[in-house]
């Protein structure tokens, strides 16, 4: 099942499961700050288990690793898989600040994770909602359930501030 949120800009409509996702997101954002402070572009993930734990943290790490996969959805998938010793996220939820990528929406599949989290739309580089909608592919076998909104006011002014002070 397709679930989704408003379109971006809307926010989404206050229920209890949204209200709950607001204190996972809030960890994705200390990420994404973290990120921004190492010169990261700020986009924090948490992978919560199937009993709510938080079971994987992780911030942008692209440029400090020299690695063009080191996005945040990836290194929490990653850690997610270690810490559960499985390669299924079965019954976890993923929170991200920012729409995923192509890349690591195909990540999301693979992993079985059961919910997508995201604060702000990617209009430019998304996957979920924008540019190839990886989750609406015939060939894609696992679609997540989706909200997109979550915690968007606080994430896009971290982008919106990050790459402001980067043209300056």
């Amino acid at each position: 099942m397709l679930a989704k949120g408003p379109g971006p800009g809307q926010g989404p409509p206050m229920t209890k499961e949204t209200d709950a996702a607001l204190r996972p997101m809030d960890l994705a954002l200390t990420e994404a700050e973290a990120a921004a402070s190492r010169g990261e572009v700020p986009v924090g993930a948490v992978v919560v288990g199937p009993e709510g734990q938080i079971v994987a943290r992780a911030g942008n790490r692209t440029l400090e690793l020299r690695d063009p996969t080191a996005h945040a959805e990836m290194l929490a998938i990653r850690e997610a898989c270690r810490v559960l010793g499985s390669e299924r996220l079965v019954g976890c939820d993923l929170y991200v600040t920012l729409e995923p990528c192509p890349m690591c929406a195909g990540a999301i599949s693979f992993a079985r994770l059961r919910r997508l989290y995201y604060g702000a739309a990617d209009e430019k580089g998304g996957g979920v909602d924008h540019g190839p909608r990886i989750f609406a592919q015939a060939t894609c076998h696992h679609r997540p359930e989706i909200y997109g909104g979550i915690g968007e006011t606080a994430a896009a002014a971290l982008l919106r501030d990050f790459f402001a002070l980067r043209r300056s």
